[in-house]
């Protein structure tokens, strides 16, 4: 394997509407902006839409990959602001839950990837259906995100409890979305922090950044375009880069936590064979 593993994360939430998509699109633009190689992968099978916000079309896109033998190197778009995105399809029920063959398939094809890129970014659905479990539990590290809303809170502990209980996976990465000022997310961060310490036992959550709602997101919406490439010294987007600064301080690693790893398949399959 590659000395130099991608960094590998979801950006996954317990509920929709929490702009997770947008923290991933304008994640993928600071990164590549420090130089990096970022791969954003729309993970959201079934309903997708980083093609939408960032007013793409793509010709092909995972259901190409699964179904008409498209190569990975052909569903890749590369987009106009310096990162690459693997685009899903919108409306198709057959990419609603990935079989296992599916996701063989798109760990088989990853791997041709691993020496191209530093970054990738597993835009996850919303919920705890089998699609965002697998895509969570693939990946390196979880930033999961949430705002201020009840509803919000209570979903994203119902994430953090699945992926606790059912798969032990105990340690999230958190990003506080549209906050009205610090005070109210660190209030949030606070309620997720204490459920968790007092109702599942070793989960560890950082919280990487905190984003204050700001009207440059929706115009940047609107426009199809990435905030920090519209107003790159907007309030949010000074967070954001700030978010990216600290993922640069992530560090992949080559051991293996019982999960299946993009880019490990091999490595895995060797263990489970000497095993």
């Amino acid at each position: 394997m590659n000395s130099n593993l991608p960094m590998v994360f979801s950006v996954t939430s317990g509920k929709g509407g929490v702009g997770k998509t947008n923290v991933s699109v304008n994640l993928a633009y600071n990164l590549s902006r420090m130089g990096k190689k970022v791969l954003l992968l729309d993970a959201d099978l079934g309903l997708a839409n980083v093609d939408v916000l960032l007013g793409i079309a793509p010709k092909y896109n995972l259901f190409h990959l699964f179904h008409e033998d498209t190569s990975i190197r052909e569903v890749i778009y590369k987009t106009d602001y310096g990162f690459d995105i693997l685009p899903a399809s919108s409306g198709v029920s057959d990419m609603v839950s990935l079989d296992t063959g599916q996701k063989l398939d798109l760990l088989e094809a990853m791997d041709l990837l691993e020496e191209e890129i530093d970054y990738l970014i597993v835009d996850t659905g919303a919920g705890i259906n089998d699609n965002v479990l697998y895509f969570n539990l693939a990946v390196q590290e979880r930033l999961l995100v949430l705002t201020p809303e009840p509803t919000s809170l209570t979903d994203a502990y119902a994430l953090i409890k699945v992926m606790k209980l059912h798969h032990g996976v105990d340690k999230f990465k958190v990003l506080v979305n549209m906050a009205p000022d610090m005070k109210t997310a660190k209030e949030v961060f606070k309620k997720l922090y204490m459920a968790c310490d007092h109702f599942l036992s070793g989960v560890s959550l950082d919280l990487v950044g905190v984003i204050p709602h700001d009207p440059n997101m929706r115009a940047a919406v609107i426009k199809q375009t990435p905030l920090c490439k519209l107003a790159p010294s907007s309030p949010a987007c000074v967070q954001l880069a700030e978010a990216a600064k600290k993922i640069t301080n992530w560090k992949a690693t080559s051991e293996l936590d019982g999960n299946i790893k993009f880019f490990w398949k091999k490595l895995l399959f060797q263990e489970q064979s000497v095993a």
